[in-house]
């Protein structure tokens, strides 16, 4: 099976600071990936990269075996760590502005889970709290088939109830043959969905597991090994 998402000895600097250290990994289709790990650890600019947004310092990232670029826009579905939706425009208008974008969004399931949250079409972005533009943001990028989705902190500013839906929107709309790589610090949230973890530290790969696997050999819950291993 070809790998969905490599990265190979990269690294990434942002002046003197280093983000991203040597960074090994290897993602294959067909799984929900949780990337772990405290703030400053290089999650983000990690999920950016990918999603073509950044160039490496050094190293090598691909997409099903293809450096990020045009052609591998059409496979990455990408959710930002904050909300970017113009104030001014509707989500009818937002619909029709990715169908224009993408071929592969379905602009029938964005309709149906905007339905289900009860956020009027017709609603301006500016009119609507920041936790419903989220999930607005979130249903528009689950609404493509793409092969990866990169979702960096999609539950981050939503309130505790509105979590599990967001969680079960995730896991109704992804295609089975697809992989989804989340950036979370709400391990607790996250960890009923996720089969595979990705643990970073100091811009470094510190972990790569399944979860059950990891469950099994800590004898504790993903939560709780994440806290012991950093001490938080």
């Amino acid at each position: 099976m070809e790998p969905i998402l490599e990265c190979s000895g990269l690294y990434k600097n942002y002046g003197l600071r280093r983000a991203l250290n040597g960074v090994e990994l290897t993602l294959y289709p067909g799984r929900i990936v949780g990337l772990l790990g405290p703030n400053g650890s290089g999650k983000t600019t990690l999920i950016k990269l990918a999603a073509g947004l950044l160039q490496p310092t050094a190293g090598e990232v691909l997409i099903a075996g293809t450096m990020p670029g045009v052609q591998t826009k059409a496979m990455v579905s990408y959710l930002p760590d904050r909300t970017g939706l113009p104030g001014w425009m509707c989500a009818r208008e937002l619909i029709a502005l990715m169908e224009e974008f993408y071929l592969d969004f379905d602009a029938a399931a964005a309709r149906e889970m905007l339905a289900r949250l009860q956020v009027p079409e017709g609603a301006k972005m500016k009119s609507l709290s920041k936790g419903t533009q989220e999930k607005v943001q979130l249903i528009l990028t689950m609404s493509r088939r793409a092969r990866l989705y990169l979702l960096d902190e999609p539950i981050g500013g939503v309130d505790p109830a509105a979590r599990d839906y967001i969680l079960d929107t995730i896991l109704s709309n992804y295609r089975r043959e697809a992989t989804v790589l989340i950036s979370t610090h709400l391990i607790a949230d996250l960890e009923r969905i996720v089969d595979q973890v990705v643990l970073m530290q100091d811009g470094r790969v510190r972990l790569c597991a399944e979860a059950a696997e990891i469950r099994a050999e800590s004898g504790r819950s993903i939560d709780a090994y994440f806290r012991e291993v950093y001490r938080c």
